[in-house]
């Protein structure tokens, strides 16, 4: 799509997508949720992107739906259709590309904005971030995925306290109770997200896809269907160039050099 609501950028295998919605703290519109869909499908297919990092510019994350964009009779496309064709399909993408997603939490995530960062497969945050179930201030349920990750993530009792009561949960707070991985120094943030990324992007990728795809189906299934998918996965992983270097190289103590593949 031909617009700058969604900033990506390719550096060292690392793909830097940023909510480029600043002047409404990267709240999103529909043309904004289609962007960050086809920069996620770029990504997925682009063999040389082996880590991906959502983040936010300006002061925010992202503050969730664009309301204007609702409660405009010419513009709002329905509620069926913003989560059908805009949020779902963001979540599901996040959750299936077979690569590390990092969340870089940069300044308030809220409502959908909270929950995208919350799909991701690592979520770190700067010192002044935080996190809000904004939903129910409105008069609305929770979505993009909500309520399945976050009583996953802290438990259902405290998940449906900050759902009911839209509490704002501060990023020590989220990282205490393990919503989010870690925080970083506000000034240090951009420096230490790329060093983690930079970090990601240089392991073997196929076993972390292979590892996210375990971690999903973990969510539903039995001990044994686990048991079961963890030996024909780790076969999968084993007969993987990465896994190869891998061996090689701790046997000749050295550092292993992974392609990705």
């Amino acid at each position: 799509m031909s617009n700058n609501s969604i900033e990506i950028k390719i550096e060292n295998s690392v793909a830097w997508i940023t909510l480029n919605r600043p002047e409404v703290f990267n709240s999103f519109n529909r043309e904004m949720a289609l962007s960050l869909q086809n920069k996620l499908d770029d990504c997925n297919r682009d063999a040389k992107v082996r880590a991906i990092v959502i983040t936010g510019n300006g002061k925010a994350f992202c503050a969730g739906q664009d309301l204007k964009e609702v409660t405009s009779p010419e513009l709002n496309p329905g509620f069926r259709k913003i989560l059908e064709e805009h949020y779902n399909p963001i979540i599901q993408k996040i959750r299936t590309i077979e690569k590390p997603i990092i969340a870089a939490v940069n300044g308030v995530a809220a409502g959908a904005g909270a929950n995208i960062a919350l799909a991701c497969d690592i979520v770190v945050a700067s010192e002044n971030a935080s996190f809000i179930q904004a939903f129910s201030k409105i008069g609305l349920v929770p979505d993009s995925g909500g309520t399945f990750s976050l009583p996953r993530l802290i438990g259902f009792q405290k998940a449906s306290a900050l759902m009911m009561l839209g509490d704002k949960v501060t990023a020590e707070a989220a990282v205490n109770m393990g919503m989010i991985h870690k925080i970083f120094p506000t000034g240090l943030f951009e420096e230490e997200v790329k060093a983690l990324a930079t970090t990601l992007a240089q392991m073997p990728t196929k076993a972390l896809g292979l590892t996210k795809r375990l971690l999903n189906q973990s969510m539903t299934n039995s001990l044994e269907q686990q048991l079961a998918l963890e030996s024909d996965l780790q076969i999968e992983a084993s007969s993987s160039d990465d896994y190869s270097e891998g061996v090689t190289a701790f046997v000749e103590k050295r550092t292993p050099e992974f392609k990705g593949n």
